[in-house]
C-alpha cells in the first residue's frame, strides 16, 4: 500500500524542498518577529539565530527530530521588567545564557535518571490537555488578526474579512481535495493567494519593499553579566521546559517515532539549550521548539527534517537579503490570522488526540480530575503573579498539572488512593 506520508529522514528534489520549507518558513514567520519587535531589537538577528539554532538542533539530535526553533513568548514579561528597571536588553541577554545553561544541564539530569519521572509530573492526562490550551491559547489572537472579534463600537473592516476568510478557505478546502504536490503545501498556497487578494486590495505596504536594501547584516549586541537578570529570567525556564516536553512528545505522536527514546529528550534538550546559549551571546531572543510549524507537519504529513533544515537556511537567507524579508515582513496581518486559525486548531486536536491513542481511561477519577482542573485552569484566563513572571493560560495550567500529579503520585505511595493507580 502506498504511503501517505513523507519520513523523517526523506530527502526530497530541491524543487520540492524550498516550497515546503518556505512553508514553514512563513508558518513561524509572524509569531518569531513578533517578539524581537515587543522587546525593541532587530528581528531579523532573531531570524538569523533562529536559523542557526535549528541547524544546530537538528545536527545535535541526529536528524532525528523534525522541530523549528523560533522566538519564545515565555521570555517577553521578564525581559521587558529587566529592560524596565534599566538594565537594558544586553542585561537581559544573561539571562537567556543562563536558560542555555539550564536546558544542558537538563539534558544530563535526563540522561541519568531517564524519562519515567514525566510519566509521574506530566501523565497523559495532563499532557493532553496542556497542549490543547496551547492551541485554544493562540486561537483568539488568530480570530483577531482575522477580523472576527469586533470591539464595541467598531464596525468589521469588510476587506480584512474578506482576505482571512479566503486565505482560511484554501487552508481548509486544499487540505482536503489538494492532490499531487499540492496536497502537501496547502498552507503556502493559501498564504501566497491570501497574500495576492491582499495585495489587490491596497493591503500590502509596497514602499516598504521599496525602500529596503538587497544586502544587510542583522545587528548583533554582547551580552552585559547580570545576575539579577538571571534570577528574572529563571522562573520562565521551567515554564518552557513544560512547553519543550508537551512539543517533543505532540510531535512524537504526530510523526509515529519514539523520540523521547531516540535521540532521546535529553539530546533534544542539549540542541535546543546550545542554540539558546549563542542567541544570548549575539544579541537574539530565546528560542523553543515551534507549535505553529508542528500544525504544518501534521495538516501537510510531511515529516522531513530535511525540510525542516531547509526552512532554516532560508530564515538565515532572509535575515541578510533586505528585500526579501521586506516582502515577507509585508504579509498582511489578516492573512497570517485566516491561516493560523487553522494551524492553532490543529495544534488543540492533537492535544485531545493524545487522550485517544494514550489510552487516558477517563473512568478513572484521577485522570478525569486531572484533565479537568488543568485545561479548566489553562482556558478560564487566571493568572498567577511568581515573582516577577505572569503565570497564566498554558503556562498555569502546566504547572497546575504538575502539582497536581505529584500530589496524587504520593496519595498513591501512601495507599490513601481510592482506586489502582496505573500511570506509573
Amino acid at each position: 500500500m502506498k504511503k501517505d506520508f513523507i519520513g523523517i529522514d526523506e530527502k526530497l528534489p530541491i524543487l520540492k524542498t524550498i516550497p515546503l520549507s518556505f512553508q514553514h518558513l512563513t508558518a513561524m514567520f509572524g509569531a518569531t518577529i513578533l517578539v524581537p519587535l515587543l522587546l525593541g531589537i532587530d528581528p531579523a538577528i532573531a531570524l538569523l539565530m533562529n536559523g542557526i539554532g535549528t541547524l544546530i538542533y537538528t545536527f545535535v539530535t541526529k536528524g532525528k527530530i523534525p522541530a523549528y526553533l523560533g522566538s519564545s513568548f515565555a521570555f517577553i514579561a521578564p525581559t521587558l521588567l529587566i529592560i524596565k528597571t534599566g538594565g537594558g536588553f544586553s542585561h537581559a541577554q544573561a539571562g537567556f545564557i543562563f536558560f542555555g545553561l539550564f536546558f544542558v544541564l537538563m539534558s544530563f539530569v535526563i540522561k541519568k535518571v531517564g524519562t519515567k519521572w514525566i510519566d509521574v509530573v506530566m501523565p497523559p492526562a495532563v499532557m493532553g490537555s496542556v497542549v490543547a490550551v496551547i492551541g485554544l491559547e493562540l486561537a483568539p489572537t488568530a480570530a483577531q488578526s482575522a477580523g472576527l472579534i469586533i470591539k464595541a463600537g467598531e464596525h468589521a473592516d469588510p476587506n480584512v474579512l474578506l482576505v482571512s476568510m479566503f486565505t482560511l478557505f484554501v487552508g481548509i478546502i486544499g487540505s482536503v481535495i489538494f492532490r499531487g504536490f499540492f496536497k502537501v503545501i496547502p498552507i503556502l498556497t493559501a498564504v501566497v493567494l491570501g497574500y495576492l487578494l491582499a495585495a489587490v486590495k491596497g493591503m500590502v505596504n509596497t514602499d516598504i519593499i521599496a525602500a529596503a536594501p538587497w544586502f544587510q547584516l542583522p545587528h548583533f549586541s554582547a551580552p552585559v553579566f547580570d545576575v539579577n537578570a538571571m534570577l528574572i529570567i529563571a522562573p520562565a525556564c521551567l515554564v518552557v521546559l513544560a512547553e519543550h516536553i508537551g512539543h517533543l512528545i505532540v510531535t512524537e505522536n504526530i510523526t509515529g517515532h519514539k523520540l523521547m527514546e531516540d535521540p532521546g529528550l535529553h539530546m533534544s534538550l542539549l540542541g535546543d539549550g546550545l542554540s539558546n546559549i549563542i542567541s544570548g551571546f549575539t544579541g537574539s531572543t530565546p528560542n523553543t521548539t515551534y507549535g505553529e510549524n508542528i500544525g504544518v507537519m501534521a495538516l501537510t504529513r510531511v515529516y522531513s527534517v530535511w525540510v525542516i533544515r531547509g526552512a532554516a537556511i532560508l530564515a538565515i537567507l532572509f535575515s541578510c537579503i533586505g528585500k526579501v524579508s521586506a516582502c515577507i515582513k509585508t504579509i498582511p496581518g489578516p492573512v497570517m490570522g485566516g491561516i493560523t486559525v487553522l494551524l492553532y486548531g490543529v495544534i488543540a486536536v492533537s492535544g485531545l488526540r493524545m487522550f485517544v491513542e494514550q489510552k487516558v481511561d477517563f473512568s478513572k477519577s484521577y485522570n478525569m480530575v486531572l484533565a479537568a482542573v488543568t485545561f479548566g485552569i489553562g482556558v478560564s484566563g487566571a493568572s498567577v503573579m511568581i515573582g516577577t513572571v505572569e503565570l497564566k493560560g498554558m503556562a498555569l495550567s502546566a504547572v497546575v498539572g504538575i502539582l497536581l500529579s505529584i500530589v496524587f503520585y504520593l496519595l498513591h505511595k501512601v495507599g490513601l488512593m481510592n482506586e489502582d493507580y496505573d500511570i506509573v
